[in-house]
């Protein structure tokens, strides 16, 4: 049984703002998922609807299983415990999601003592360890947000995240405004934290390159679902369906001077989930869209070994690989 099973999850704001539609998705024990697209495409909604952390205003159906358990129709005392022991979360901009006027230990410990009932002796000492675990001197407890620099709080979000031994963590753009050089270190850092404790890992970006980097599957969302997953490598280096490879050529690539010069993209914005075109969202965009794209909608179809795809194109495309 997988760890976390996503089941035909819809988000619906308002009067028909679909911000997720029917995305379907599996995390397995000590696995690296990334969750892929541009702006706009509904990752973040995604990632805080596993939790249930939308506001009242969202409409949330389907099934979010957490080791079997539908965190849906959780009492809310079950889930205050499930939010912090079996999955937490990493926001991305850590100087928002810390309080600006309380210690950064201050905050660490506040779920440890809340969910694993700890003395005030023993959560201090359980954050210093932590602080260290992720690259800081246990003495950075004592700091307020302001006195770190964007790096260091982001070390601080992951010892957050792990302060009550989660099995899975969900990874909302963790390196959002760092540099190059201090955003490969939190990288670098949630990978071998991730194997180290043989935790689960959702990670969601705009970057495809960092995620074919740091996780062992990928998915791709477009205009609220799922366009295409499969092993991250491969759909990083050869995605089936045209709004992978649009991600894909839109980094240039080392030692390749014509992409450096001239990094394809795309044209365009992913459409407004208030007022989705018919047929496949993303063939307004698609430079190989058919007459059928524009009135029939695409869904996910195999794509090769553990490969899927929401294109018409793909069964064409498996057979010739």
């Amino acid at each position: 049984m997988p760890l976390l099973e996503v089941k035909g999850l819809h988000v619906t704001y308002g009067v028909g703002t679909r911000a997720v539609r029917g995305v379907d998705l599996s995390v397995d024990t000590g696995q690296k998922l990334g969750i892929a697209g541009e702006s706009g495409c509904g990752k973040s909604t995604l990632a805080l609807a596993l939790l249930r952390l939308l506001p009242a205003s969202a409409r949330v159906s389907g099934e979010i299983l957490l080791d079997g358990e539908d965190v849906l129709t959780m009492k809310w005392g079950r889930l205050r415990a499930v939010r912090w022991a079996g999955a937490s979360i990493i926001f991305q901009g850590a100087m928002h999601s810390l309080n600006a006027v309380h210690r950064v230990g201050d905050q660490i410990a506040e779920p440890i003592l809340l969910h694993r009932k700890s003395t005030p002796a023993a959560a201090r000492k359980r954050v210093a360890g932590l602080l260290e675990q992720v690259g800081l001197p246990g003495s950075r407890a004592e700091a307020y947000p302001h006195e770190l620099s964007g790096g260091q709080r982001q070390r601080v979000m992951i010892a957050m995240a792990l302060a009550c031994a989660p099995r899975l963590i969900i990874a909302d753009e963790p390196t959002t405004a760092l540099d190059v050089m201090i955003q490969a270190q939190i990288l670098r850092l949630i990978e071998q934290l991730v194997a180290d404790q043989d935790i689960s890992l959702l990670m969601i970006s705009h970057d495809l390159s960092v995620l074919a980097d740091t996780c062992d599957r990928l998915a791709v969302m477009y205009a609220g679902r799922i366009v295409e997953e499969g092993p991250a490598q491969q759909v990083f280096a050869e995605a089936r369906h045209p709004y992978g490879v649009a991600l894909s050529a839109a980094f240039p690539r080392i030692g390749d001077p014509a992409s450096r010069r001239a990094p394809r993209g795309l044209p365009g914005d992913p459409p407004d989930p208030s007022a989705l075109p018919g047929g496949c969202t993303f063939h307004p965009r698609c430079p190989v869209a058919l007459d059928v794209c524009t009135t029939e909608d695409q869904v996910l179809r195999v794509a090769g070994a553990g490969r899927r795809a929401a294109c018409v194109r793909v069964d064409a495309a498996a057979r010739s690989s």
